[in-house]
């Protein structure tokens, strides 16, 4: 049963439940040490289950990897993933030829269309401290017409997103930081024009599907209210970080997700210390889902269709020397699109 504007709510695990058009959504925040020569932790390994490394009890996680921090190559069909890399840096590398080092509010948008293999590494790259690194992982769906588009890769970097500060009555600000949509910012200020466009394929990319994600920094006692979003899109708010905050007047704890009614405003009066959330919306797709592992389809045939696709060619291979590749250490932020484009913000 709905409560208002909260249609319900429900506790913030590894995963965090998501509604159509999203599939998936993971925080990580690992608090590493400084890396060694090899960009790997400087602390022993001991006792980790290395290859499944997921202990949520720990200060900090290996992942899939053995040397170096994250997910080594594997493969996707079907959405598209969106990673917004908030501390630390990742290390990109795919079928595609593609390559990048992003981080420090980088987002990096994936395309599987198809099919592509890619690889996610979080390079230890300060060897005199420690190396935290967090981040959103979001899966996208595609509908059936867009599922076997070509694979794209793309970045966006930290001085494309639109930033906003809202102030209210009393001085305290909320950040409003807008990765893809409209962007939330105060009445009467404009957008700033600078949010490039999703991928060509993505379900974001047409307008009316209204995909939208932020995230809000809230001071402490802060209110912001979130503006009605169209009544056609699921909206949901993650509140990852702080101690307790009202959301459309029901006191929330931490670490609290809840879907919102999508045309009510809410107001958002932080408690005592800084919150932080994130927002997603978005027009449903409305279609079946079918799922096994990293293959998001319509159907269980499409399922076994993408497995003997991927052990038949290997999504185009794998053209680099490791499962695990990571970057030279005094590499800067880059992305290298394998057709010759490369790009290297300030």
């Amino acid at each position: 049963m709905s409560t208002g504007p909260i249609i319900e709510a429900f506790r913030l695990g590894p995963q965090w439940k998501t509604y159509d058009p999203f599939l998936f959504c993971a925080h990580h925040d690992d608090a590493y040490p400084a890396g060694d020569e090899r960009m790997a932790p400087v602390e022993p390994l001991t006792g980790r289950n290395l290859g499944m490394d997921f202990d949520p009890n720990q200060a900090w996680r290996m992942y899939h990897g053995s040397v170096v921090p994250g997910f080594p190559a594997h493969p996707h069909r079907g959405f598209e993933t969106v990673t917004i890399a908030r501390h630390g840096f990742i290390d990109h590398s795919d079928s595609l030829g593609a390559a990048a080092r992003f981080g420090d509010g980088d987002v990096q948008w994936v395309t599987a269309g198809a099919g592509i293999v890619h690889s996610e590494m979080f390079p230890l790259v300060y060897s005199d401290r420690g190396n935290r690194t967090e981040l959103f992982q979001i899966w996208l769906n595609l509908p059936a017409a867009g599922k076997m588009a070509a694979p794209h890769f793309k970045m966006i970097w930290r001085d494309q997103v639109e930033r906003h500060r809202a102030t209210d009555a009393d001085g305290r600000s909320t950040e409003l930081v807008t990765i893809t949509g409209d962007p939330l910012r105060p009445e009467d200020t404009p957008a700033s024009g600078t949010l490039p466009a999703p991928p060509p394929d993505s379900w974001a990319a047409t307008p009316d599907n209204r995909v939208r994600l932020s995230t809000l920094r809230m001071e402490p006692g802060a209110r912001y209210t979130l503006p009605p979003a169209d009544p056609s899109v699921t909206r949901a708010i993650y509140y990852f970080v702080g101690d307790g905050m009202t959301i459309a007047g029901f006191d929330i704890p931490g670490r609290v997700g809840a879907r919102l009614e999508p045309g009510a405003a809410v107001e958002l009066v932080n408690g005592d210390s800084v919150a932080e959330l994130l927002l997603m919306e978005g027009r449903p797709i409305n279609e079946p889902v079918a799922q096994q592992g990293p293959f998001v389809m319509n159907t269980p045939g499409e399922i076994r269709q993408a497995m003997m696709d991927y052990q038949r060619t290997r999504f185009g291979g794998w053209p680099w020397p490791s499962d695990a590749p990571a970057h030279p250490r005094e590499r800067g932020r880059f992305a290298d699109y394998g057709d010759g484009r490369v790009e290297e913000p300030s």
